[in-house]
């Protein structure tokens, strides 16, 4: 009985002291984690923007989009940065996104996602997102696409479907502003 006493205490301290260290260790990455992840936004903004103005960032209360930011451009209203969230196979998938006034997408970019490397992260590239640029409508399923479009994202289906719909839905949204 002694034993059991002994023990039980002994892995008490052991839980305690490594609780007490992953709290440690999370106060000091928690603050670097968050600005690595503004500093990816920033990046991801910048890098969708077709080189017009920034506007103010508008905070909004929409399923689609926390915010949009006006694109500008002599004072004229050219387009809008919308960030978008959807879920693909891996989980959550973050994409931010330019559109023109009528909802086409200019530029798109995955900022953040958790999907199987060699097939839903090639979302992550460049040459993936041209396939969602300048279509009307936005593709939401592989049947959209040329043969030769569709076997590049062979294996993400998946992934592809989830960026393509929040893309649309995106598109959707921006429509609505524009008829304001």
């Amino acid at each position: 009985m002694k034993d059991y006493f002994k023990t039980s205490l002994v892995l008490a301290i052991i839980c305690a002291v490594a609780a007490l260290m992953l709290s440690s260790l999370n106060s000091v990455t928690a603050p670097i984690i968050k600005a690595y992840n503004i500093q990816q936004t920033i990046n991801a903004l910048e890098s969708v923007n077709p080189g017009y103005n920034l506007g103010k960032n508008f905070a909004i209360d929409s399923e689609v989009s926390p915010y949009y930011i006006p694109l500008t451009e002599n004072g004229n209203i050219k387009g809008y940065i919308l960030e978008l969230s959807t879920n693909g196979y891996g989980g959550l998938i973050t994409i931010v996104a330019s559109y023109d006034l009528t909802g086409k997408v200019m530029k798109a970019k995955v900022v953040r996602s958790s999907e199987t490397p060699g097939l839903g992260k090639k979302s992550d590239n460049s040459w993936y997102m041209t396939k969602y640029i300048d279509k009307d409508p936005i593709p939401t399923t592989k049947t959209q696409l040329s043969s030769k479009d569709s076997a590049a994202i062979s294996g993400a289906s998946i992934t592809f479907a989830a960026i393509g719909q929040a893309l649309f839905n995106g598109s959707e949204y921006i429509k609505t502003l524009e008829a304001k």
